[in-house]
């Protein structure tokens, strides 16, 4: 069975019916969208975490997920230039 896809919209309308129903337990509501529970919980528990950020989508990075990435991209440069700068040193003193 091929894993379904579902949009930002219907995301945070299923999250928003959730939360001004609290009468209903989480598998009623799940039952009612034709969800998996745990589909239902993870979408709940993102959106309090995230708030504006998050169902951001398939391949797309929070901001500070981008911003981790982007320091991570930056180290790897620093440390191979390093690594270079410390080699060149090594030849140059040799002589």
């Amino acid at each position: 069975m091929g894993q379904r896809s579902y949009t930002r919209e219907f995301k945070e309308e299923v999250v928003k019916y959730l939360k001004d129903h609290p009468d209903l337990n989480l598998s009623e509501v799940a039952r009612k969208f034709e969800l998996a529970p745990s589909t239902l919980r993870d979408w709940r528990i993102a959106s309090e975490e995230f708030k504006n950020e998050a169902f951001v989508g398939s391949g797309n990075l929070r901001s500070t997920d981008a911003e981790y990435k982007a320091m991570q991209n930056k180290l790897r440069d620093l440390e191979e230039e390093n690594a270079i700068l410390k080699k060149a040193m090594a030849i140059f003193s040799r002589r």
